[in-house]
């Protein structure tokens, strides 16, 4: 799907495009909003930031030509940081591409703001059936206003790749993987493993007596970043089972809870393991990417989104498996679950034809070629089953991914306003606590900050 992964990204590069991001929100606001054309004809353009997914999308493309002879579709691609950067120009310059992928955590303010089209006009004309997708995706794409921004895509949630060679050396069955639990206090049977699959110079383990936390070779859990603002792949599985939420509603909440002990704790819990040797200090995350560190040898287990299943399956040299998250204090898992969606620029001088091609990209004629290509989950349920074939010729039993969604321990990515003063405003503070340059309790000073963006 893919999420971004805003973890890969530097975090100064994060900060800066944070920053640029809001400024050019409030010019998108300050300038109006052309209100386009509705032709049912002509060229669309369409816009998507993940490479692995082009191929695919290309096809689907191809052959709603065939279908469309009166409509050419132009695709598209650009990196995650260049992705936003073009995007958020083109609303200033009236050069927005007629249809783009968007991220739940954006639209928000893209909707506030009217530079993108509700569609459920649309979708009550073309009696689209809105019960074919996944449980939980549709409602992912209802706006601060009550309304539908998109048709989901595709669908993620979180795991643990962890390799398998190293847990059998260290004495820890799959079944033990399968079943890890977790508390704020103690860290559980999860932090028991994470220990124990750390390793320093001398081959001894961070269980063991005599282990050099400062010269580690292996450590028994990956870091990709401090995890700000909503920690998906980071931290947001472990706070989830304590009882926490973001704030005072699902979506679109207006007063924040990073001030909660139980938030408090578990992030505290967590940076605790760079104390202890177990995970990387943050800076550590500049010398690459988790998965070239599991390629390398360097991190032992991950914790990782559903859409990345495709690279850690291409990783060579590594046996790698895959787990369900930790059972928390709550007695039960817990994932964030995300979709994505393809949104209409209200700009767009072609919004017929631009519909036309949003729809087809919900629709399970496209799905089903993107759940053949096998490189993420597709939103329209009949069709997961391929996506699960095809994802299984990477060697992974993906079910530690849908299997939390049967469940019902699946959480919503959390739908906010002010999402680039929100994502500034986190980054900044919880960067600071993860280097040791600030306690766990600043968190409380960065909860009014945020805040404030509401009053």
């Amino acid at each position: 799907m893919t999420h971004p992964a805003p973890r890969r990204r530097s975090r100064t590069h994060r900060a800066v495009a944070a920053a640029g991001t809001a400024l050019l929100l409030t010019a998108c606001g300050s300038y109006g909003v052309d209100p386009g054309a509705d032709a049912d004809t002509g060229t669309v353009t369409y816009w998507l930031w993940e490479s692995a997914q082009l191929p695919a999308y290309q096809q689907c493309a191809d052959d709603f030509e065939v279908q469309h002879p009166d409509i050419d579709i132009q695709i598209e691609q650009f990196g995650w940081d260049d992705y936003w950067n073009k995007l958020f120009t083109g609303f200033v310059a009236n050069s927005a591409p007629d249809v783009f992928a968007n991220h739940t955590s954006r639209y928000g303010e893209f909707a506030e703001r009217g530079l993108i089209v509700p569609v459920d006009e649309y979708v009550a004309r073309d009696r689209v059936d809105l019960s074919k997708y996944v449980t939980g995706t549709t409602e992912l794409w209802i706006g601060p206003d009550g309304k539908r921004y998109g048709l989901p895509k595709d669908f993620d949630t979180i795991g643990v790749f962890y390799n398998e060679g190293m847990t059998e050396e260290a004495g820890i069955t799959r079944e033990q993987m399968e079943n890890l639990t977790w508390n704020p206090q103690d860290g559980g049977t999860y932090e028991d493993a994470i220990a124990h699959l750390t390793v320093d110079e001398n081959g001894v383990r961070g269980d063991e007596p005599g282990f050099d936390k400062g010269n580690v070779r292996t450590y028994g859990l990956g870091l990709g970043s401090a995890g700000a603002p909503f920690g998906q792949v980071e931290w947001s599985y472990l706070a989830m089972t304590t009882g926490w939420w973001y704030m005072d509603d699902e979506a679109w909440g207006t007063e924040f809870h990073y001030d909660d002990q139980r938030f408090q704790d578990t992030y505290a819990w967590w940076r605790g393991l760079i104390e202890k040797g177990y995970m990387p200090p943050l800076a550590f995350t500049e010398g690459g990417s988790p998965d070239q560190q599991m390629q390398a040898g360097r991190y032992a287990m991950v914790t990782e989104g559903s859409w990345q299943t495709a690279n850690y399956g291409a990783l060579e040299g590594v046996d790698l498996a895959l787990a369900p998250t930790p059972i928390g204090p709550s007695g039960q898992r817990a994932a964030m679950q995300n979709s994505l969606a393809d949104s209409i620029s209200t700009s767009s001088q072609v919004k017929g034809a631009a519909w036309e091609w949003a729809s087809y990209l919900g629709s399970r004629e496209c799905q089903s070629v993107v759940a053949r290509a096998g490189v993420v989950l597709p939103a329209v349920a009949s069709t997961v089953d391929t996506a699960k074939e095809a994802l299984g010729r990477t060697g992974f039993d993906i079910s530690a991914f849908t299997d939390q969604i049967d469940a019902g321990t699946t959480f919503p990515y959390p739908a906010v306003l002010n999402a680039a003063e929100v994502q500034s405003i986190t980054s900044s503070a919880m960067e600071n606590v993860m280097a040791f340059n600030a306690d766990v309790s600043s968190l409380t000073r960065m909860n009014e900050e945020v805040n404030a963006l509401f009053e």
